[in-house]
């Protein structure tokens, strides 16, 4: 039996992917992002050890709830640091009858991760900026990597949701929303564009931890500035 680490699960999301979704958010990270939410996810020995069936059959509990659009969302942390896990999960969803996504930074090759897509109906791809610098200072990947991955993910014609943390002093541009814009346009898979605003609900997270928030310092963007942002991505929403 394939086993993984897990950090938790979501019996019922409604924003990690289409309609209701059951949600485990996989334990491990190779990225360091100046905005993330769950520094306690990090540590790859972290979490508890769950098998893909025990996963699954958490999942099959939620069912009734699913209705046409939902079902299994593998999130993180990073998922594909444990891809071995992460396909066998997603294989067993299909043998169930379960749709399924994976939320991903895309920091790996996606030759890697094939058995994984094998299994994949679609793809939360985290664009986190659209310049090289702001990737490597911010993120610890560059540029070039998840640009790779989505390249591969058209390939294959996996749908995908561009997703991308609006950062003030960061990213919040209008240069950079359009880049986002062009990217997006860039590949046929990508039916949506998501702007999330950055929140810095996380802090007791770090404070707990004993560890610094990288953009604690820095504000929330205001709901005005989100939408001005959003009105520029047209027909992909979000």
């Amino acid at each position: 039996m394939v086993q993984g680490r897990i950090h938790s699960f979501q019996s019922l999301g409604t924003l990690d992917g289409p309609g209701v979704r059951f949600v485990a958010f996989l334990q491990g990270c190779p990225l360091r992002c100046g905005c993330c939410h769950n520094p306690d996810t990090w540590d790859p020995d972290g979490g508890e050890v769950y098998t893909a069936e025990e996963v699954v059959r958490r999942a099959l509990r939620c069912r009734p709830y699913f209705g046409s659009e939902g079902g299994v969302t593998l999130s993180g942390g990073e998922p594909l640091l444990q891809r071995a896990f992460a396909a066998e999960v997603f294989r067993l969803c299909h043998e169930n009858h379960l749709n399924t996504c994976l939320d991903t930074s895309g920091c790996f090759d996606a030759e890697t991760c094939g058995n994984v897509l094998d299994h994949t109906d679609r793809v939360l791809l985290d664009i986190k900026y659209t310049d090289d610098e702001s990737y490597r200072r911010h993120a610890g990947c560059g540029m070039e990597q998840p640009l790779r991955f989505l390249d591969a993910l058209e390939q294959r014609q996996i749908p995908v949701t561009l997703r991308q943390v609006i950062i003030p002093t960061k990213n919040d541009t209008e240069e950079n929303v359009r880049r986002l814009y062009g990217i997006a346009g860039a590949h046929a898979c990508v039916d949506r564009v998501e702007l999330l605003p950055f929140r810095k609900i996380c802090q007791t997270k770090y404070d707990n931890m004993q560890i610094s928030f990288p953009f604690g310092h820095l504000p929330e963007p205001d709901a005005a500035r989100m939408e001005q942002l959003r009105s520029l991505l047209g027909t992909y929403g979000g």
